[in-house]
């Protein structure tokens, strides 16, 4: 849902090509697909380490590529904006932030003894899908000036941050 929340938001702020949906779907699915596959490699020994840092570092980077879309809202103009979902970076970047908890699901893949090709192949081509659908429906929504839905995608990624920090601290 976070890779939904994103496509939405980029699918209304700017005009996304299908190229460009197609390279951000398979970014979110390989990242969502792939992390838990970390997370089951790693296996439980390390658990404890990542748990205590993984939703700060999630939470850092959606936070300042919000920040940085809520200020260039009002100070950029719709021709110039500076977070280029083009640019592998900033996909890197997305990617990484809203996959860093399946990482610790991965883990989790490992106590219930899950089929783990089955279940990443499942995350990745739902994410990718997800991801299109939000990208296309964001691109339909254009009632919303793209000065709009930048501050709003800038909040959304926020708060996709701060969800991961509080459903990590309440599960101390």
């Amino acid at each position: 849902m976070d890779c939904f929340a994103v496509s939405l938001t980029l699918g209304a702020s700017r005009r996304l090509t299908w190229k460009d949906v197609l390279v951000m779907a398979f970014f979110f699915g390989f990242f969502q697909g792939a992390i838990p596959v970390v997370g089951w490699l790693l296996g439980n020994s390390i658990q404890s380490f990542i748990e205590m840092f993984d939703h700060w570092i999630a939470f850092a980077i959606l936070a300042i590529i919000g920040m940085k879309m809520i200020w260039q809202s009002f100070h950029t103009d719709s021709d110039s904006r500076t977070i280029d979902i083009r640019k592998t970076s900033v996909l890197l970047g997305l990617s990484l932030a809203t996959s860093i908890d399946a990482l610790i699901t991965g883990i989790g893949f490992g106590f219930i003894r899950v089929n783990i090709v089955n279940a990443v192949a499942l995350i990745a081509v739902v994410t990718f899908s997800v991801t299109i659908i939000g990208a296309r429906l964001g691109h339909r929504s254009r009632l919303i000036p793209a000065r709009w839905a930048e501050f709003a995608g800038g909040l959304i990624l926020i708060a996709i941050g701060m969800k991961i920090v509080i459903d990590h601290l309440s599960l101390l």
